[in-house]
Parts: C-alpha cells; structure tokens; sequence
C-alpha cells in the first residue's frame, strides 16, 4: 500500500510512504520526524513504519485556512483519531466535531481533500493497517466486527460506527504512549504492536457499545451536544471532588436526566465510570513517575480513605497499588 499526503500551500508531498502489505514480526520498525515552520503552516509529524503498518501523529496550525489531501493506494484498516483546540482560546462550535473524535474505517484505494481552519491547532492520529497486519491482530472470525469484515469482503468503503465517538482517558493514554515510548529496535517494535492492539480493544469496546439510538440524534438537533462538552470539561477539571449529577446539569442548564442519558450514549461510558477512569490513571501516573505513597495518591485523587482507595484500584487495574512499582 502506499500512503501519502500535502498541503495545498505546499509544493511539496508531506510524506509518501510504500509499505509492505504483508505482515511478520520480523520486520523492522523505520522512525520519522519532520518539522515544517513556514507561513501559513506549522506542523510537527511523527512517522512508524513497519510491514502492513504505517503509523502517524501530527499536530498542525495554520495562520490561514487551507486543505490537506489524503491519497491511499491499496486495501486499508485506518484506526483515526482527531483532537481540535481553538488556538485562539475563543469556543469552538462543537456541533458538527467536538474537540475530539475517533473511528475505525476500511478503505479501499481513495483520495480525499479535508478542510484545516484557521488558528484552529489540530492534532491527528492515524494507524493505517494492511488487512493481513488488522487480521493477525483480531481474528478474522472473531464477533468484534462481524459487519465490518463483511463489508471488508465485499471491498466497501465502511466504518465501524456511522456517527464517530468522543475519544476516551484510556485511548488518550496509550496514543501518548504509543508517541512518548522511549524504547528501540525490537523492543519499540513490540511495545507498538501491543498498544495498536490495546487502541483497538478500546475502540471495538466503546463502538459496539454505542446504540447509535435517538438520544444522540435529538442532542445534535437541539444542540444539547455542546453542553454534554461542557459536562466533560469540568469532570476533566475537577474530577477529584467532582459536582453531583443535579449540580452538573444544573451549571451546564442541562436537565438531569439529559445529562445522565446523553454522556451515557455520547461518551460509552457512564459519568461515574468516566470520574474513576481518570481516577485511577492519575494514581498509576503518580505511584509509577512521581513515586508517591499509596497514602497520599488516596488523598490526591479523591478518596477520604485509604482502604476505598486501594479496593477501587484493585478492581480497574486487578493489583493493588502497593504492588505497581514491585
């Protein structure tokens, strides 16, 4: 499969990559990184490739509004992600985007144009996957995606989900993985393939689970899509001592009910479920970088008591936190 990409303003292909379709763990892992700080453009992409595998992470701003064109030569599984900060610090429009989105699509041979606003800063993840590298990691067979290899097999453009889903804690976690690793050679190569496993294992889960039903339709008619946003924002923000249901919907001047049923059906994940996500990853992030105690981890993500503490760790992680750094 070849992959490749430009800017209108640029003369220049970004990247053109020729990638093997056939996967073996014995390939090599090729590094990348280009820098471009020319007017109207500035972009940082960060490049992995290997057999039936070609993997990208870009954050781009332009000082003027412009397109980037997508041209994929050969049968593709595209894991996408896509994060928007308005750079400019005035509010987005969340109606038609959000301010993060994901999906899984198959792709046969395509070219594609998309639209890049001014002062908006984007960052854009991208795993391309050959069919023989997407099927060594999730069997062909498996009742995952049961529709979406059907519609492999007929050689139809498809995505998993028709709307796209609002990315996850966990997702944002391992893309930084994923971009941070510090490792090489074999060993880079290893650690990517098993967190281009844990991405999807994220996203089959939240797909699947989404009813696709008429709550989210009515939230994107009345606009009550941009509120669920702001729900997310101030759980993102205060998270350790967070707002009760009823004191959310009623900062956001969301009915209570609204606001239980649409994170539920927007996010994949219930408001409670989505505080002790972020919990539990800034504990694992404070035990492991800042070598804390489990004393204090407690009292820093929230909980009166130490005990609460470990017994909500065991369950999400399935080891207590004194046994992280063992």
């Amino acid at each position: 499969m070849i992959v490749k990409a430009k800017i209108s303003d640029l003369d220049e292909w970004l990247f053109i990559e020729d990638v093997p379709d056939i996967y073996s763990p014995n390939n090599t892992l090729a590094e990348k990184q280009v820098m471009i700080q020319r007017p109207p453009v500035q972009m940082v992409n960060y490049q992995l490739t290997t057999g039936g595998m070609f993997l990208m992470h870009s954050t781009m701003l332009f000082d003027e509004s412009t397109n980037i064109h997508t041209d994929i030569n050969g049968e593709t599984i595209t894991s996408q992600f896509i994060f928007y900060k308005n750079a400019s610090g005035k509010k987005m429009s969340t109606a038609s985007h959000g301010n993060s989105r994901h999906n899984i699509r198959y792709i046969p041979s395509t070219q594609a144009s998309h639209e890049l606003i001014a002062k908006v800063e984007y960052t854009y993840f991208m795993i391309v996957l050959s069919k023989d590298y997407y099927f060594s990691l999730i069997d062909r067979h498996s009742i995952l995606h049961e529709r979406f290899v059907r519609d492999i097999e007929k050689g139809q453009f498809t995505s998993f989900s028709n709307e796209d889903m609002a990315v996850t804690p966990e997702m944002r976690r391992v893309i930084n993985e994923i971009r941070d690793c510090r490792q090489m050679g074999e060993l880079k190569r290893l650690h990517t393939e098993s967190k281009i496993l844990e991405l999807l294992m994220y996203q089959l889960e939240q797909l699947r689970n989404d009813g696709g039903g008429s709550v989210k339709q009515d939230l994107f008619k009345t606009g009550d899509f941009d509120r669920l946003e702001q729900a997310r924002t101030i759980l993102n923000e205060r998270y350790v001592t967070p707002p009760t249901h009823k004191e959310l919907a009623k900062e956001i001047l969301l009915n209570e009910f609204k606001l239980r049923t649409g994170f539920k059906e927007y996010y994949g994940v219930t408001m409670y479920d989505y505080i002790t996500r972020l919990r539990m990853e800034k504990a694992r992030r404070l035990l492991l970088e800042e070598e804390m105690s489990v004393y204090e981890v407690s009292g820093l993500t929230g909980f009166k008591h130490q005990a609460n503490f470990s017994k909500a760790f065991k369950k999400y992680f399935g080891i207590l936190p004194s046994g992280v750094r063992a």
